[in-house]
């Protein structure tokens, strides 16, 4: 595996490419090197195009993931089926977890244009056979691809901002990012909806196409298409362990779903801990090491989000259920909550953009876990016999909490990453993004499961499953003390002190 924390070691003779690349992304040195004042900021005339693109990128991610979600029901009606309903999300899942690890070695071997370029026509693909499904077995084929091409947008997304906006810069792209999923929450469920009735759920995927090509237009022009450094022949085996590592994971994390959707115990329990096992040893040789222990900097931070995001979207999937079936309340307060939580979200995005120089990550994701392992809080007591609006309340204060550790710890990321391993520090950090959520949601709808089973009331299940939740909330306090006390790659002069 291809450490992400070696030093690059370069031949003074050979030719670096990563001037290069900041001269087409943030403006050209002049003679000194300092990039001109014109040049700074994110929507700068030198860096304006590709934050758009990036932005664009984000959103038609985000408005996949809502519209295909919001009709769902409809096309398994329509097709038929549906002992196949969960692999559709199952196999969009798996192929997610292959993308991530693909785009980032490819993003460190070749530059970010070839797999974005992939990335978009593989997902392009996944929306064509989507659309023209006749079976679910052919939807959920269209979902693998689909996940393949989505979990590489992100991955190389991340690896360009890394290469193309300087330290300073990169908590207010990721504040940028954060609003790029608003228009998406609050419209797109509705356009999705709004397409069904009007057309055909198909159209749903289809519509999705021009904004692909849209984002191809603006992105490929102004992404790298040449390695920030020379590949060498280990990092090429290296590359080819972490692609096998990425099969073996996907193939442990599909034993564990197709051992959960077994019904019989025995299946279940063989296939479940079988996948388990092998997920857990793939994952330990894809992540830093370190990971697992919270080892200072890099690993601490990559594991600080896998807890993040089980602990957030543990609870997130479940709030409409717990507003509807726990309170009896319509699904548009259940919306009041989860719209609650994305603005929110996007609130303290930009807050921490203006803190994190100062105040430093360890100081503000510390901070971010507490508020959202009081918004768990909250949520878990909206359960009891309590107006709904506490729920409502609750889970807008979580939203607060991921917006303020969400991108502090992406920017400690990409700003440790040596130079030339961006790509795998950021296929690495969404690596855990992606199996924070899976892992979060599944422990949470086991217990509802579980719950159901044994004709337990619904709000005594999600109880029971948000103080996991919450456990895992207050361990990210713990977990955040072990990130650094200051931004990494950025002049700390006159920065706060971080405790």
């Amino acid at each position: 595996m291809t450490s992400v924390h070696a030093d690059p070691q370069l031949d003074p003779d050979d030719h670096d490419p990563r001037p290069a690349v900041r001269a087409v992304d943030g403006g050209a040195p002049d003679a000194d090197g300092a990039v001109p004042p014109e040049a700074d900021g994110v929507w700068s005339p030198a860096r304006r195009r590709l934050t758009t693109a990036l932005v664009l990128t984000i959103t038609l991610v985000a408005f996949e993931s809502l519209a295909i979600a919001t009709v769902m029901p409809v096309v398994a009606d329509d097709l038929g089926g549906l002992g196949l309903y969960g692999w559709v999300f199952s196999g969009f899942f798996l192929g997610n977890l292959l993308g991530i690890v693909w785009a980032g070695q490819a993003a460190d071997r070749h530059g970010t244009r070839m797999p974005y370029a992939a990335g978009l026509v593989v997902f392009t693909a996944g929306l064509l056979v989507g659309g023209a499904a006749g079976s679910m077995g052919m939807l959920v084929a269209g979902r693998v691809a689909q996940g393949l091409g989505a979990g590489v947008i992100p991955a190389v997304a991340y690896a360009t901002v890394a290469r193309a906006y300087p330290p300073g810069l990169r908590p207010r792209v990721f504040a940028v990012f954060s609003t790029a999923w608003v228009i998406p929450g609050l419209v797109g469920p509705a356009a999705a909806s709004g397409i069904e009735h009007a057309t055909s759920w198909r159209f749903v995927f289809l519509a999705l196409l021009p904004l692909v090509g849209l984002a191809a237009a603006l992105a490929l022009p102004v992404l790298p298409n040449h390695p920030p450094l020379a590949p060498a022949g280990e990092a090429g085996r290296a590359d080819g362990r972490r692609l096998r590592d990425a099969a073996v994971l996907v193939g442990g994390v599909a034993l564990v779903f197709g051992g959960l959707k077994a019904g019989a115990p025995v299946p279940v329990a063989a296939l479940v801990g079988v996948g388990a096992v092998v997920a857990a040893w793939a994952f330990l040789r894809l992540v830093p090491p370190g990971t697992v222990r919270l080892a200072p900097g890099m690993p601490a931070a990559v594991a600080a989000r896998g807890i993040l995001t089980f602990a957030f979207f543990g609870t997130d999937a479940y709030v409409s259920l717990a507003v509807t079936d726990g309170h009896g309340a319509p699904t548009w307060v259940a919306g009041l909550a989860l719209t609650g939580a994305t603005l929110t979200w996007t609130a303290g995005a930009w807050l921490q953009e203006r803190l994190v120089r100062r105040r430093g990550p360890r100081w503000l994701v510390r901070r971010g876990m507490a508020v959202l392992a009081v918004g768990i809080a909250a949520t878990l007591v909206g359960l009891g016999d309590v107006p709904v609006a506490v729920i409502v309340v609750g889970w807008t204060i979580g939203g607060l909490g991921i917006g303020l550790s969400y991108a502090p710890i992406t920017v400690t990321v990409l700003g440790a990453a040596a130079a030339g391993e961006e790509g795998a520090a950021s296929a690495s950090l969404q690596l855990t993004d992606v199996l924070g959520v899976a892992v979060g949601t599944g422990v949470v709808g086991a217990f509802v499961a579980l719950g159901d089973g044994r004709g337990w009331a619904t709000t005594s299940s999600l109880g029971i499953a948000f103080v996991a939740t919450l456990l895992m909330a207050a361990a990210g306090v713990l977990a955040a003390a072990r990130l650094p006390r200051r931004l990494p790659g950025v002049d700390d002069a006159g920065a706060g002190a971080a405790t």
